[in-house]
């Protein structure tokens, strides 16, 4: 299905994919780019690409299908130093967790959303990073939200779900300013909350002894904040506005529930926690 894919950010979105698709025999050659030589090195020798390049423009060129896994503050200059390279038959797409932001950089870049240009988000990941925490699994089953806009030709939204439905990944559409609202809920916040908590207690004066008695709900909650903090940076400022709305919100449900306890309120405290554990054993059994 793909002669030649070009994977620009080799980690562990990049690399996953470069895995699943070659385990899926739907890839002629797979070129990865970077600024990494060791990480790039060390996907060779992984198996997960078959040669790179540092320049992203060498890397691209000729390739049919080109992949951007890299953190949204870099996606702009990528979309630059590819645009000479790209051809008729080129399909862009990328793997940023806000899309309003990757619209932006390739108007920038292009004049207009170019008709190639296919945004994508895989709703899948870890708290690693870097090629050697990639595998071949990592979509299986997951959601990938692609965001075409009015000007995306109709072959290249094709290719792309093609492409994530080969890596075992389930395929749905979604408008851009509906998917960054959708992730800034569901995905930015939790990672703000995790990040923000960890901090916190880390500048507490017994923040030692504290973590040392830390149980598993810290470690299951604090888990993603072991997440690329440059890759979150970017994320945060990228869908900012979105983002602030949904810590608005969260506020004010804390603010709420700190009244409850001020004030003992068992029952409410109690229809909070009920209804919350409802929501929750909903969505695992879903």
């Amino acid at each position: 299905m793909i002669r030649r894919l070009c994977i620009i950010g080799v980690g562990l979105i990049g690399g996953s994919l470069a895995r699943a698709l070659r385990n899926a025999g739907v890839c002629e050659e797979i070129v990865g780019s970077g600024r990494s030589v060791g990480n790039l090195e060390k996907a060779m020798e992984l198996g997960v690409i078959d040669r790179f390049d540092t320049d992203p423009a060498i890397a691209a060129a000729g390739a049919d299908m080109i992949v951007v896994a890299v953190p949204l503050g870099a996606m702009e200059a990528v979309f630059r130093a590819i645009q000479p390279v790209l051809g008729t038959e080129s399909v862009l797409t990328d793997a940023g967790s806000a899309k309003g932001c990757v619209v932006d950089a390739a108007r920038a870049v292009f004049g207009e959303v170019p008709a190639f240009l296919v945004p994508g988000h895989p709703i899948a990941g870890t708290e690693r990073s870097g090629v050697g925490a990639s595998f071949p699994e990592l979509y299986q089953g997951r959601r990938v939200i692609l965001t075409p806009l009015p000007e995306t030709d109709l072959r290249a939204l094709d290719r792309v779900t093609l492409m994530w439905q080969a890596a075992g990944a389930r395929v749905s559409n979604m408008e851009v300013t509906h998917h960054d609202a959708v992730l800034a809920a569901t995905s930015h916040l939790p990672h703000v909350l995790a990040f923000s908590l960890v901090d916190t207690l880390s500048r507490l004066e017994e923040h030692d002894e504290i973590l040392e008695y830390a149980a598993g709900g810290f470690r299951d909650f604090s888990r993603i904040a072991s997440s690329d903090p440059v890759m979150w940076r970017d994320i945060c400022i990228a869908n900012r506005d979105a983002i602030l709305k949904m810590i608005d919100r969260y506020m004010a449900g804390l603010n709420e529930f700190t009244g409850m306890l001020r004030e003992q309120d068992e029952e409410r405290i109690l229809e909070t926690f009920r209804r919350a554990k409802e929501v929750r054993d909903g969505f695992v059994g879903h």
